[in-house]
């Protein structure tokens, strides 16, 4: 899905016409750049290459600096790819020119995908809702343990998938169908309504979903 890079700035809340109270997430989206257009016949597969936040010339190493020269663009911070879906086309957009929030219109649906927090190595009861064991009644020093984790002579193996301690969060999340609620074009602001991962100031990307 094409869509927008851009930062999350944090949560809020607004009301709308009628008075009823909106959480939302305000998220700073582009403005971004083409810098270079994904070819069928050269890579395989359609997608548009954008660039998000500028940087000066001395910030960008060497492999990267070729790669911007070589297609007339400014340095990026971020590159990422997009690839059309539900009726998109590459061909509507040339490179080197610039997308900005005001893409985006109000009431329609979007996708946002993000990194969640990461929370390091945690255990059951903090990564899956597990209840633990009583405090008493002669529970010994396993108040927070997961219990048994398989069977003995049969299948004397742990199933793949159990859910046990390990690390918690940092991974790709993507939600979808958020609807936005206000677009502001002089601030390149978009605000979705309910919950967006990750933390303040991490990336995200916007998918259109129309």
């Amino acid at each position: 899905m094409l869509g927008l890079i851009g930062k999350k700035i944090g949560m809020t809340q607004i009301f709308d016409d009628n008075g009823k109270l909106i959480p939302v997430t305000v998220i700073q989206a582009g403005p971004c750049r083409v810098v270079c257009k994904r070819s069928k016949d050269q890579h395989g597969y359609e997608a548009l290459q954008m660039g998000y936040e500028e940087l000066p010339e001395k910030r960008v190493k060497k492999p990267l600096k070729g790669y911007f020269k070589k297609n007339d663009s400014p340095f990026f911070r971020y590159l990422r790819e997009f690839r059309p879906a539900f009726g998109q086309q590459v061909d509507d957009y040339e490179v080197g020119s610039e997308l900005k929030v005001d893409w985006f219109t109000t009431a329609e649906t979007v996708c946002v995908r993000a990194n969640s927090k990461g929370r390091g190595y945690t255990g059951v009861m903090k990564r899956h809702g597990f209840a633990g064991f009583m405090a008493s009644h002669g529970v010994h020093e396993s108040f927070r343990g997961g219990g048994s984790i398989g069977q003995c002579a049969q299948p004397s193996r742990v199933f793949k998938g159990k859910k046990m301690a390990g690390q918690h969060g940092n991974r790709q999340v993507s939600v979808r169908h958020l609807q936005v609620v206000k677009v502001d074009a002089e601030q390149n602001l978009i605000m979705v309504k309910g919950a967006v991962p990750g933390h303040r100031n991490s990336l995200v990307t916007i998918h259109k979903e129309h």
